[in-house]
Parts: C-alpha cells; sequence; structure tokens
C-alpha cells in the first residue's frame, strides 16, 4: 500500500496554484490529481496537505483543491484583516469555489470540510447559498459553537464554560505581548502554559488511545527544547481562538438554505461536539444522511483513518 501511495504521489505531483483574493491576497491552495475537481477544507491549526494520506489513492479519478486558510500551512504568512476569521474565510473560500468553477468550466463541485474548515461552510452557506457546492461532507461540526437556552450542543458540551474559563486565561496573558512576534521571546511559564493548553484541546480531540500517545508524544517539548520552540502560528492561533469566544457564530438560521445533499460524518465519542446534538443538525437539514463512526473522537481522521477514507470515497463517488 505504501509502494503505491508513493507512485501515485510520483505520477500525480502536488503543485500550489495561487488566486487572487478581493484585497488583493494571493491564497495558496495545493492541487493535485487528474479528473472532476473538489474542495477539502482544513482545521484549526491544520495544514491542507495533511490529508494528502486520505486522497492519493483518487487522485487519478478526482483533481483535490486543499486551500490553505490565512495564517495556517502554506499561508501561515497571510494575516487577518477582520477580526471575525471565521466569515473572513467564508469570503475567501467563496473566491476559490468561483475561481476553480470557472477555471474548470463547471456550475459547482463538492466539498468536504472539518471541523474549522465546516465552520466556515456553514458560514459560506449563509453569506453565499449553496448553488456552487454540487453536495457536502460535513467533519464533525456543529452549527453554532455556543451553549444557549435552546441549543446544548456547542463547543466542549457540557464542559464549556469549565474549557472556555481556561482559554480566556491564556489570551489575558499573551495580550500584553500581542505586539511580539516570535513565541521565543515570550516568558517560559507563559510558553510552557500556551503549549499545555494546546496540548489539552489536541487531547480533546481524540478518542482512540494511540491517537493520545502520538500526541502526547509529538506535542511535548522539554525546557530547553521549548526555550528555543519557534511557533510561528501562536499569534494567529490566539487571535482566532479569541473570536471564538467573543463572536456567537451560530449559522443555524442558515440550514434551510442548504438544499444540497449533505452527509453529515461525526464522531460518535467527539468532545467537542455531541453526537446527538450533531445528529439534531442531520435532522434540521432538509436532504441529508449521517454516518456515524462509534469509536472515533473529533478528529475524525486520527481517530479512523480507514473509516474517514471509506466515508469521503463513498460521499465522491455517490
Amino acid at each position: 500500500m505504501k509502494r503505491n501511495l508513493i507512485k501515485l504521489a510520483a505520477n500525480y505531483q502536488l503543485k500550489t496554484i495561487d488566486i487572487a483574493l478581493t484585497d488583493g491576497t494571493l491564497l495558496p491552495v495545493s492541487v493535485i490529481g487528474n479528473g472532476k475537481p473538489m474542495l477539502l477544507l482544513h482545521a484549526y491549526g491544520m495544514d491542507a496537505r495533511e490529508f494528502l494520506p486520505f486522497i492519493l489513492p483518487l487522485v487519478g479519478k478526482y483533481a483535490f483543491y486543499l486551500p490553505h486558510l490565512r495564517g495556517f500551512g502554506a499561508a501561515k504568512d497571510i494575516d487577518l484583516t477582520q477580526f471575525d476569521f471565521v466569515r473572513q474565510y467564508a469570503d475567501d473560500i467563496s473566491v476559490v469555489i468561483e475561481q476553480i468553477c470557472l477555471a474548470r468550466n463547471i456550475e459547482s463541485l463538492p466539498v468536504a470540510a472539518i471541523s474549522m474548515g465546516a465552520q466556515v461552510m456553514w458560514a459560506y452557506f449563509e453569506r453565499y447559498g449553496s448553488a456552487r457546492v454540487s453536495r457536502y461532507l460535513n467533519i464533525d461540526q456543529s452549527t453554532a459553537i455556543h451553549n444557549q437556552p435552546d441549543w446544548q450542543g456547542g463547543l466542549f458540551g457540557t464542559r464549556q464554560q469549565e474549557v472556555f474559563d481556561i482559554f480566556h486565561e491564556v489570551i489575558d496573558k499573551t495580550l500584553p505581548y500581542a505586539d511580539i512576534e516570535s513565541f521565543t521571546h515570550l516568558p517560559f511559564a507563559l510558553k510552557r502554559r500556551a503549549t499545555d493548553v494546546e496540548r489539552l484541546f489536541s487531547l480533546l480531540s481524540v478518542n482512540r488511545t494511540r491517537s493520545k500517545a502520538f500526541i502526547q508524544v509529538m506535542t511535548y517539548k522539554n525546557d530547553p527544547k521549548l526555550a528555543l520552540y519557534d511557533h510561528s502560528i501562536w499569534h494567529h492561533k490566539m487571535r482566532c481562538l479569541q473570536a471564538y469566544l467573543t463572536l456567537p457564530y451560530d449559522f443555524r438560521g442558515a440550514i434551510e438554505r442548504v438544499t444540497i445533499p449533505v452527509v453529515n460524518l461525526i464522531g460518535g465519542r467527539s468532545k467537542l461536539y455531541d453526537a446527538k446534538w450533531q445528529q439534531k443538525v442531520t435532522q434540521m437539514l432538509p436532504n441529508a444522511t449521517e454516518v456515524v463512526l462509534p469509536r472515533s473522537g473529533h478528529a475524525v481522521p486520527m481517530d479512523e483513518p480507514i473509516g474517514f477514507y471509506k466515508v469521503l470515497k463513498s460521499f465522491l463517488e455517490t
């Protein structure tokens, strides 16, 4: 299998194109494959190229467009110009979709998005409708971030206030250093606290023991390593987190506009968005089906890589 993937990668080279946004910014979009175009949107803190292991077996039939959202991946040096980053991302993605449809002479294309990327798609549907999207794969993302009297399916579910308080604490501690670009120049205790909270978020995103072990190994840094750690996107991540805590981000009103076929992929043991409340989203959508991976947490590709690949492949072939 590994040898076949290497061969595929050699035959279908990954390239990066730049798409001009409304403010003149050139947004990098990784592209690989021949065939029908489809769009994949990445999660918070993720590099779009991390989708490659799942899409390489499919590059003979599909051309995958992987935008790098401002501040992440190949776009890590592109700043946000709005505090409401989700809606700015939605505006950016609208341009990307229009340009792909124009270049490929198509009316619409399938889109799959996970976590923050899926939140961006809910904002996109609210602002632009679904005419340019032929079908949509929503990966473990609710339509509303904050719990409310009529909605308890927000981020972290019943633990929302507890976890949000931790995030507020870190943001408050980093605010005096907002003008410091280099993470290495922060006080050591603050660097330790910030990376510990990032690890907490990552661990809450997974359910399988192997996933938790991988995160522990990959994210822990002893004191000498932390002292020299150049966390190039820390400032951007704090800004996004602050917006998450401040803005309502409730896109339930857009659901009735999403009349296209939707597959709602749910991590059965997601600690970020309770599965029962995600199933309510399926019921609210006019034309939706759902797939529940019972042993998966929020980070479905990490917890259930084979299950995720099968769902993505089925979604594209439907």
